[in-house]
């Protein structure tokens, strides 16, 4: 019987192949007045593919031999290969900003826990949103991307109806798209505001708006939105960020208000300062001086936020709505 793992295998081969003839038509067209030329890309062109598609079969099918003398018990769902727990659950997850620091170990948990698992890009992170999926398969996190502006209702729109589409349902929204322009207010610019406002803040109406109706006539759904300490407390320097937070904090509210009655909870958590790699690589004397006001004396691992994410993400996690989780290390208990 041929499984998934080989189905998917047999796919990307096809694929590859299918775009291989791709290139021997292009090059046809552009090599006509030189057949030897063409003949020689050719050869080496299918050579390429062969050598790779012949090492990729010989890697399935010692993963099969392999699994054919040491079976497991027959189980509902699909292995997942990095963690070796059981996906058994049908949900489809979508994480706006999933590519980031954060974003990355939200889609990795999610995964884990048996969803299906699609992060956004916007169009400028094309070539990282690829590579970082390459990296992520690699590890055996099978996870999707799909390009969207969040800061365009259009785009979102046009996103969510190809996702429904696609995987003919969404269950878990966690919008994590966020960007900073941290100024004074007496030196930022109006277009400063508007950046983190609508990146923020917008994009959490853009984004939901597009698939609340959904997930109301399915009469399932979560939804988490990622907030931020300085949303709770305010931030030196950070008006448009704080605002912004403080909004998403708001709109969490009022809209599990709305949805509780339809299967629906909306959430929210607020991290602290997270040891992402940007966070990481600033200055080790400042770094210090932000854990110094800690009281846990350390900064958040990104998997602890991700965690929280989960939790609230689970079925189980029902009677739990219109809440904001602090995972600050102290730092704010207001």
């Amino acid at each position: 019987m041929i499984n998934a793992m080989t189905l998917a295998l047999y796919h990307d081969m096809v694929t590859e192949f299918t775009n291989h003839l791709q290139k021997v038509q292009n090059n046809m067209l552009k090599c006509w007045h030189d057949p030897v030329e063409f003949s020689l890309n050719s050869f080496f062109g299918f050579t390429e593919f062969a050598h790779t598609s012949v090492s990729q079969l010989a890697h399935h099918h010692t993963d099969a031999f392999t699994s054919y003398f040491n079976p497991e018990p027959a189980r509902s769902g699909t292995l997942n290969r990095k963690t070796g727990r059981r996906i058994e659950t049908n949900r489809v997850a979508v994480v706006t900003g999933g590519i980031g620091g954060i974003g990355t170990e939200i889609c990795k948990r999610l995964f884990n826990d048996g969803n299906q698992v699609v992060a956004t890009f916007i169009a400028i992170e094309a070539e990282h949103a690829g590579t970082w999926q390459k990296k992520h398969r690699k590890e055996g996190y099978a996870i999707d991307i799909i390009e969207c502006n969040v800061t365009d209702f259009s785009s979102c729109k046009k996103m969510s109806r190809q996702l429904e589409k696609e995987y003919g349902r969404v269950d878990i929204l966690v919008n994590c798209a966020g960007i900073t322009r941290d100024f004074t207010l007496r030196n930022m610019e109006i277009e400063h505001w508007h950046a983190v406002l609508d990146t923020n803040l917008d994009s959490v109406f853009n984004v939901t708006r597009n698939f609340i109706n959904h997930m109301i006539k399915q009469g399932y759904g979560r939804i988490i939105n990622i907030s931020s300490v300085n949303g709770q407390k305010g931030q030196f320097g950070q008006t448009n960020y704080s605002a912004a937070k403080a909004g998403m904090i708001g709109f969490t509210k009022s809209l599990a208000l709305e949805l509780a009655d339809n299967g629906i909870t909306v959430n929210t958590v607020c991290p602290g300062y997270v040891g992402t790699s940007m966070v990481e690589a600033i200055p080790e004397h400042i770094k210090n001086n932000i854990i110094a006001k800690i009281p846990v004396g350390r900064l958040a691992k990104p998997a602890e936020i991700a965690d929280a994410v989960a939790f609230l993400a689970a079925e189980n996690s029902s009677y739990i709505t219109g809440s904001e989780i602090s995972i600050n290390g102290g730092l704010y208990m207001g």
